[in-house]
């Protein structure tokens, strides 16, 4: 357990991609809010391809949505704190969770290791985040 800052701010945000970091980062954060009693907003950023030929937004973004709400659901009902948004951002991920940043108590963000000395690595979005949020980052690692 953290202590969130006392900046009046109370709410965590959680960045998604759906993958197994990003579940785990989840599963933190969702820990977290239930303990202080803290909204939780999930987030997930997409972007579409732009001047090629590709399937409209439309596409993009119900994917996108099938990638949060997938995200969710796998965090079991009774490990969801009440209070739980979720939030489709188009655009890229560590702008989004950066400008969330702005009006939350904490981030969580996880980290896809690679192994060995590539694994002490942070990832591009972890590290963006981390470098520039408006608030505490919680980096959640998971074992390679």
């Amino acid at each position: 357990m953290t202590t969130l800052p006392s900046n009046g701010k109370t709410s965590i945000v959680v960045g998604t991609d759906g993958s197994l970091s990003a579940d785990a980062a989840l599963r933190w954060a969702a820990r977290e809010a239930r303990v202080h009693n803290a909204p939780l907003e999930v987030i997930h950023a997409w972007e579409g391809v732009v001047g090629q030929v590709v399937p409209p937004d439309a596409e993009f973004e119900r994917h996108a949505k099938a990638v949060l709400d997938a995200a969710v659901d796998r965090l079991p009902a009774r490990e969801r704190p009440p209070g739980t948004n979720t939030r489709l951002v188009k655009g890229h991920a560590a702008a989004a969770l950066i400008k969330a940043s702005e009006g939350a108590a904490m981030v969580v963000v996880g980290s896809h290791g690679h192994g060995g000395f590539v694994g002490t690595l942070l990832g591009s979005v972890s590290q963006r985040v981390a470098t520039h949020a408006h608030c505490p980052v919680v980096i959640v690692r998971t074992a390679d």
